[in-house]
This record gives structure tokens, C-alpha cells and sequence, in this order.
């Protein structure tokens, strides 16, 4: 399915509406990925996508991307001979000087910021034209359109600020605090490579809309039968730190370590009104999870009608049930969302597609769970085994398998201790084309004790390894908050080398876009996809 952030796409072209709050391309190599690379990643035909002009992380509004050399070379020229029309829209809450300003200056870099110098004091050269448009003083603000004649960072930022009407938002240039910066990119227009034909894109701002939901709908849309499940809120990256808001088909769920407060209910009255959905729930998060009981760990109804025993959500066109019944967990981790959509298509990243060839592709899920992964595999055309410690949710995986058309009896549900089953499975000579792995942070078995993802991963691994057929795929995931990005990868490639085998192509992959990695929320999901010689 095409996300719903793309506007136009040809054999040329891909034009996306960019929201707020999420960069271009990613900032470093561990953190969340940018629209570029969710996008490039995300279908074959992307794999080649260019980056010809940029929006800073916090500008919504109008992207385009190059597809082809013609396309790449053909922008490339026009941004650099500024045959590009570009015009965005600000809203400030200070008056600017006059209707119309046009900024000439140069622009330096001094430290996180960038600042507006005289045409002779260093820098690169800059010009803004500026044009206030609906200007409101009864309520303190301006609405401007900017048309930047030249394309530096942070530059039509520096020209308001410069000028005395700093962007609502914008306090690193002495904006305003607001939910955003209020700076969208509405409209660009240039000659199409190949036709060469005038083309002009747009994109109305939204300032008035929640940004945090606007980032969400990029991704999977407002309401689309294919995707009812997205993660609304994420602590600290938009504002809550502590708190938690996912939908869930026709239900919110909320979690956090404290009671609701008026805010937060709020809040989510807020959305339940604003998405029409049907109620919402809260869960207090215990760290003594093992010591409570099923009904006191299981989400309290706190807003509208409650939700049935089990129900269906859909993510990535599949069915997924979900329980508020059945204690902490409630059947679905939302942060691998994109590693299933992986199984179900068959493209892992740009230059690393799978076949699900030669029939039958067996795939080995272990931490089964509700066997989430096993059905987006088994979809795709896959054989899976499903391996877990719970009788309960593997049952809850046969009927996810049922949900979705699928024939659980075509399939294997292993019940029992994964490292005692890993080192019988190898006893039996079992070999697959893919094991994923993705343990809880800890667990206990009567077979195999106590098990702490920080120290015992590449044991782990080391036990699957003999089950991965020669140039198999492996999956490796973890939310261990303790254990980095660097020490998991190393861990991964030592026990690879310890094992006589090499690593052939790897892609790692952050949590999705809807877990906003921040400096407030640091990632907590670290996930490798691997082919293994």
C-alpha cells in the first residue's frame, strides 16, 4: 500500500507531504530513520531514490525526490541555477516590520544555530522574499509567505527572526513555544526532467492540526481498512514523557506508571472524538508484572464503551486480534509493524530483497508470541514454525492464522523452552531459510533459567545459528534499553564468526517512525537483518 504521505509519484518523481516532526534523512547511523530512508527502503522500486533538496525536521509541507540518473541530474541543475520556484507559509505572533520584505544577507553557521551577517562579513549568500498576508492583531498573529530565492539551512528561519517576527514555534531562533514550528513548504514548481513541462506541487498547511497525528497519518492514514494500528503518542518525543497512547482499531490504549490525570483523559477524549473511535483504555505499568494478577495487570476502561473480549485489528492489510481481557499483554508489539510488512513482501531494504524461493521458504519464529511474524511470513507463501513457552498464545497465533485465511494445520506451533527446542531441532537435522529472534529482555524457564538479553543474546544466537541454512536470513531484535546499538551488533558478528560463518549483506533498522527516537526518548528497539553464508 502507498503511505499516505505520498502526493505524486511517475517513473521520475516521487512528491511526498513531508509532516512535522520527522527529518529528512536520518541524523546518524543508530537513529530513527528519516522519511528518505523509511521511504527508500520501504519498495523495490525506491531502492534508488535521491535526495535533491531538504526540510528540516520540524518544516512540513512539499518533498521531492529523484527516481532516475535524468531526474537526479535534471533537479540537481535547477536547484543549483535556481529555476526552482519555491513558497512556503509561517505563521508568527509578532508583527513583521512591513507587507512585503525582501532579506539580502549571508548566512553563517555558530553552533546549533545559523545567523544572518552583512553580504560582507562571511557566510553564503541568502535572499527571502517575504509577503504578510492574513494578519490578525486582536489575536497576535501573522500569517507570512516566504519565497526563498536561495536554499540555506535554517534560512528562511534566520531571515524572520532577523527581521523581528520569528516563527511561532521556532525557539531556537527566539520563536514563541508552541506544539510546532509553525513553517510548512506549500508549493514547488520546476521543469519536469523528462517531459519539460512546467509542473507545480502543493500541499495546504495544517497548523491548526495536532502534529503529532499528522506525523501518524503519514504513515498509515486517518482511517484505512488496511491499518488500524499506530502508536498516537510516545512519551517524551511528543510531550508526555512517561506515557503511552496507541490505537487499536476502534480503542485507544494508554499506558504509563501513574494514574490518568484530568490532561491526559482529556486528551484522549480528545481523539476519541476526533478519530471516532469507540473508547479508550488505561494500563498502569508495573515493573513486579510477574507478581500481579491477570484482571489487576489488564487495561482499565476509563472512556466511552467497552471493547469486546477479542477483536480484530488490521496492520499492513492482515488481521491481528487483540484482548484487553488476558492481563499485561494484549497480543500485538506495534514497533515491529515494518519488520512484518518485511516478511509479507519480501524486500527487506533497498539492495537486500528475499525470495520466498525455493518452495517451500521455512521460516523458524522463536518467542512466537501471538505468532504475529509466523502469519506475515505464512502469508508471503512461507512455511513457518512458531516456538514458544505459552501454551495460550500459541493458541492465540493459530487463531491469527484463521483471521487471516491462513491453515494453521499447514503449519508447525512448537510448545515449550526455545533453547532446549533450538538444540533438539538441530539434533533432528532441521535447517530453515530464516530464524528470527526476538526475546523478551527476560524470561525464566524450569529448562534453561533465567534468561537476560544484555548477557545471554549471543548464546542465543549461538544456538541458531546450526538451524540457519547457508545463505539463510537472519532476524535479531531486542528493547533491551541496556544494551546499545554497537555492543548488539558485535555481539551478533562475534558468535557469527565463532560459528565458521560470515555476514553477506546486513540491514539495521530503528523502531518505526511512530516511536520517535529523541534525545528525551532514546531508542529502545535495536533490529538486524542478516544473510549468513
Amino acid at each position: 500500500m502507498t503511505p499516505p504521505c505520498v502526493l505524486f509519484e511517475d517513473e521520475h518523481l516521487l512528491v511526498v507531504n513531508k509532516p512535522a516532526g520527522w527529518n529528512t534523512h536520518a541524523p546518524a547511523p543508530f537513529a530513527g530513520e528519516g522519511i528518505y530512508d523509511w521511504l527508500r527502503h520501504r519498495e523495490p522500486r525506491w531502492a534508488s531514490l535521491a535526495i535533491l533538496h531538504r526540510l528540516d525536521k520540524d518544516t512540513s509541507g512539499v518533498l521531492v525526490f529523484g527516481k532516475t540518473p535524468l531526474a537526479n541530474k535534471s533537479l540537481s541543475e535547477q536547484f543549483e541555477q535556481r529555476k526552482v520556484s519555491k513558497r512556503y507559509l509561517l505563521v508568527s505572533d509578532r508583527s513583521p516590520p512591513t507587507t512585503e520584505l525582501v532579506v539580502r544577507g549571508n548566512i553563517a553557521r555558530d553552533g546549533e544555530r545559523y545567523t544572518s551577517l552583512p553580504s560582507d562579513a562571511g557566510g553564503d549568500p541568502a535572499e527571502t522574499r517575504f509577503k504578510c498576508g492574513i494578519g490578525n492583531a486582536e489575536c497576535g498573529m501573522w500569517e507570512v509567505a516566504a519565497e526563498p530565492l536561495t536554499g540555506r539551512t535554517h534560512q528562511i528561519r534566520v531571515h524572520a527572526a532577523a527581521n523581528g517576527f520569528p516563527i511561532l514555534g521556532d525557539t531556537l531562533y527566539g520563536g514563541t513555544p508552541a506544539a510546532r514550528v509553525f513553517l510548512h513548504a506549500e508549493q514547488i514548481t520546476f521543469t519536469h526532467p523528462a517531459t519539460g513541462e512546467a509542473v507545480t506541487f502543493r500541499a495546504p498547511a495544517e497548523f491548526a492540526a495536532d502534529a503529532r497525528l499528522g506525523l501518524r497519518h503519514a504513515l498509515v492514514g486517518a482511517q484505512t481498512p488496511t491499518n488500524t494500528t499506530v502508536r498516537l503518542l510516545h512519551g517524551a518525543a511528543d510531550g508526555w514523557p512517561g506515557w503511552q497512547v496507541e490505537r487499536l482499531g476502534d480503542f485507544l490504549l494508554s499506558q504509563s506508571e501513574a494514574a490518568l490525570t484530568d490532561a491526559q483523559t482529556a486528551q484522549l477524549a480528545a481523539w476519541l472524538a476526533q478519530l471516532s473511535l469507540r473508547g479508550a483504555y488505561h494500563k498502569r505499568l508495573d515493573r513486579r508484572v510477574r507478581e500481579t494478577k491477570t484482571g489487576q495487570a489488564s487495561p482499565q476502561l476509563v472512556l466511552g464503551e467497552p471493547a469486546p473480549e477479542r477483536f480484530p485489528v488490521s496492520e499492513n492489510g492482515l488481521q491481528f486480534e487483540i484482548s484487553f481481557t488476558e492481563g499485561y499483554s494484549y497480543g500485538l508489539f506495534l514497533d515491529q509493524r515494518d519488520n512484518r510488512r518485511r516478511l509479507l513482501t519480501g524486500h527487506i531494504a533497498a539492495e537486500f530483497p528475499f525470495t520466498l524461493h525455493p518452495s517451500p521458504f521455512t521460516v523458524l519464529n522463536t518467542f512466537a508470541y501471538t505468532c504475529a511474524f509466523s502469519v506475515a511470513a505464512a502469508k508471503a507463501g512461507a512455511r513457518t514454525t512458531s516456538l514458544d513457552l505459552s501454551k495460550k498464545y500459541l493458541e492465540w497465533g493459530r487463531r491469527n492464522f484463521a483471521l487471516n485465511g491462513l491453515d494453521p494445520t499447514a503449519h508447525d506451533f512448537i510448545y515449550g523452552d526455545v533453547f532446549d527446542w533450538l538444540r533438539r531441532l538441530a539434533k533432528k537435522g532441521r535447517a530453515f531459510d530464516a530464524v528470527l529472534l526476538d526475546p523478551p529482555t527476560f524470561s525464566q524457564s524450569k529448562e534453561s533459567g533465567v534468561f537476560r538479553a544484555e548477557k545471554d543474546y549471543g548464546k542465543l544466537v549461538a544456538l541458531a545459528l546450526p538451524l540457519l541454512k547457508p545463505g539463510g536470513i537472519l532476524f535479531a531484535s531486542t528493547n533491551c534499553a541496556t544494551l546499545s546499538p554497537e555492543e548488539f551488533l558485535a555481539t551478533l558478528e562475534v558468535m557469527i564468526q565463532r560459528a565458521g560463518r560470515r555476514i553477506t549483506q546486513q540491514h539495521y533498522v530503528p523502531q518505526p517512525p511512530d516511536f520517535p527516537i529523541t534525545r528525551d526518548e532514546p531508542a529502545h528497539l535495536k533490529t538486524v537483518w542478516l544473510r549468513v553464508s
